[in-house]
């Protein structure tokens, strides 16, 4: 496992020294089960298709802009994955850190994994989708704002916080999804 995760960072780092000028690249990570494939794959296609398979290592897709190509990469978010991700954060332009809305029981380990990743990147602009929006019972964006403590990330930071579903599978995204993809794309193009 660790093999091919440096494997990948160094053809992320190859693919930066390449072209460093149009390509960006996005981390995206999460709790498992937080939604992150499902947000990749609408963020990347504009269309909706829910996934149910936790993501064993990572996934990456490539959206183009007029100005630049930008890579999410997702990278799962099971426990021994976590300890992965700081090692990505160097090579990112932003962070999109994906909360389930609805998952109570776990907002305070998101909460702590997510100080825990960006103490040291102190104006790494982070994204947090507050996912799953669509589920009864789900934190407002207000409860989410105050569970993650997000005040505390800092003052040099851009940070966004963004209500968030996947609809049905195969129809078009919603707004909010929009929204978020040309905000990630103004943070990292400019």
């Amino acid at each position: 496992m660790e093999r091919m995760m440096s494997a990948h960072r160094d053809w992320v780092l190859t693919l930066e020294a390449e072209d460093e000028e149009s390509m960006k690249q996005v981390l995206v990570v999460g709790l498992d089960g937080a939604g992150k494939t499902s947000v990749l794959h609408s963020l990347s296609t504009n269309t909706v298709k829910r996934s149910d398979r936790p993501t064993a290592m990572f996934n990456s897709v490539c959206v183009k802009t007029e100005e630049a190509e930008i890579e999410f990469l997702e990278v799962g978010g099971s426990q021994s994955l976590r300890k992965c991700w700081s090692s990505y954060l160097p090579a990112s332009q932003a962070l999109v850190y994906v909360v389930d809305s609805a998952d109570h029981k776990r907002m305070t380990l998101a909460k702590k994994e997510l100080h825990q990743l960006v103490r040291r990147h102190a104006t790494l602009p982070v994204v947090v989708l507050a996912n799953k929006q669509d589920v009864k019972g789900a934190c407002t964006i207000s409860e989410i704002h105050e569970q993650l403590s997000l005040a505390k990330l800092g003052d040099k930071r851009k940070l966004f916080l963004i209500g968030t579903h996947v609809a049905e599978d195969g129809s078009k995204i919603p707004t909010s999804m929009q929204d978020a993809k040309e905000l990630i794309a103004q943070l990292v193009i400019y």
